[in-house]
């Protein structure tokens, strides 16, 4: 094969790949509204669990948008406190008395991480078995990141789609900060790879097999968390939402993911770095701790969104094809960058974001194999996990 029909195959499987990503992954690239689900009869009543671990200086927020919910019954809050080492306890505690809202939020000191558990999903099993046990009025448990501003419908409009859908779970995928260069540049990219890898058509189907969540806002059935046997279920996960996801779908049950424009993350990753940190805690992990999956998500990145532009550079038709793939990846990343309210200059730029996160997914493999995956807050948390094995 010459050097010239080589570039020529490479990006004619390239136009082939975002022809398939267009037309055939089930629309993941279309911004879809969904219509308003109908009032249930009785508005059951709903706990809100969030784990928090050092999160002083967004906690109050969360707490207050929760409280301010247009929901027709009282939101309580368990609040787990995952062994802070800042005012993440006496800041809620403030907060709620001085909203008089005392009584309605219960503080939990969560217990050492035994093996076989991640921190997170560790804080949220002692938020269920000690802030809502048996026997507690709740139907559904409302699972929130300690950083996240929810829309003052948010809990109305989760617990309204899940009794008409007769959903066990169902989540919003909150809108993240996207104010600084860094920010723009690589955030509405994690939401377009997210539903690229999780359709949101699939996940929702309730024949397909495909599942996942957005740990960020989940609102979970009770009877459905203990069809499962608890979040004992998923104690050694690092994505502990897309697991929950698949252990509560499993058996054809039903679940919802949708974009929650009004539910805003408070957590800002204002510089590059930082990004790409957040990228490598879970890039291996995605791929299973396997090498062979590696290798082919770096050629996949590669063909998919690297070869486009630089087969401009080549000579003849495979630079015409290389510009057909590169024009239709802008078409499918513009909604998503137009949802983020970022100018549709951004669209072309995907190769550049995608170079990012192709460094961070091999930054991730690397740190596993050195025995420091999973970074959060003082934890590496796959390798902890790991040594107790996997429920």
């Amino acid at each position: 094969m010459t050097l010239s029909a080589l570039w020529l195959a490479i990006a004619v499987s390239a136009l082939i790949a975002w022809l398939w990503l267009l037309f055939g992954n089930a629309g993941f690239w279309r911004i879809e509204r969904p219509a308003p689900a109908a009032k249930p009869q009785e508005w059951p009543e709903v706990v809100v669990v969030i784990p928090a671990r050092d999160e002083g200086q967004g906690i109050a927020e969360t707490l207050r948008s929760l409280w301010g919910q247009d929901y027709a019954r009282e939101v309580r809050i368990v609040l787990v406190d995952d062994h802070s080492e800042d005012a993440t306890v006496e800041r809620a505690v403030a907060l709620a008395e001085s909203l008089g809202r005392r009584g309605a939020l219960t503080v939990l000191a969560a217990r050492s991480l035994p093996p076989g558990w991640t921190g997170k999903v560790w804080a949220m099993s002692e938020g269920i078995s000690h802030g809502v046990p048996a026997g507690d009025p709740a139907r559904y448990v409302l699972f929130s990141d300690a950083d996240v501003r929810h829309g003052s419908s948010a809990v109305r409009d989760l617990v309204a789609r899940a009794e008409s859908g007769g959903l066990d779970l169902a989540s919003l995928m909150v809108t993240l900060q996207c104010r600084t260069v860094a920010e723009r540049l690589t955030i509405p990219a994690f939401v377009f790879f997210f539903r690229m890898l999780y359709p949101f058509r699939r996940a929702n189907d309730r024949s397909d097999s495909l599942a996942a969540a957005a740990g960020g806002t989940m609102l979970l059935r009770r009877s459905a968390l203990d069809r499962i046997g608890g979040l004992a279920a998923i104690r050694g996960e690092l994505i502990d939402d897309c697991a929950l996801a698949r252990a509560v779908k499993r058996g054809g049950h039903r679940i919802w993911l949708g974009l929650g424009a009004a539910s805003v993350s408070t957590r800002g990753y204002g510089r590059l770095r930082d990004i790409v940190h957040m990228v490598a805690r879970t890039a291996y992990t995605q791929l299973g701790y396997s090498p062979a999956r590696l290798a082919g998500c770096v050629a996949g990145l590669c063909l998919v969104y690297l070869a486009p532009p630089l087969l401009l550079f080549a000579r003849g038709p495979s630079a015409a094809v290389g510009a057909v793939a590169w024009l239709l990846m802008a078409i499918a990343y513009a909604p998503m960058v137009r949802f983020y309210r970022q100018p549709l200059f951004f669209a072309p730029l995907l190769p550049l974001t995608a170079t990012m996160y192709l460094y961070a997914t091999c930054l991730s493999a690397w740190r596993h194999h050195c025995g420091r995956g999973g970074q959060w807050k003082g934890r590496s948390q796959d390798s902890t996990a790991r040594s107790g094995g996997r429920g």
